[in-house]
């Protein structure tokens, strides 16, 4: 099942890289994209939603209504 994330203080491709490279690192097989313009993260991974939220707020950024 895919997370859809709207991350609100995404800049540009080092924000995305970062984003993806984070959850990565704690989820190897994960697939992550990110779409700069609109500021959804789209994640499918086996972590729970949480676990994910979590990455992304560690790497330093804000997720909507989270």
């Amino acid at each position: 099942m895919a997370i859809k994330l709207k991350v609100t203080d995404i800049k540009g491709d080092d924000c995305a890289k970062k984003i993806t490279k984070s959850i990565q690192t704690m989820e190897s097989d994960a697939k992550v994209d990110v779409n700069i313009d609109t500021k959804i993260v789209t994640v499918e991974a086996a972590a729970s939603e949480e676990t994910i939220k979590q990455i992304v707020q560690s790497a330093g950024y804000t997720i909507e209504g989270y």
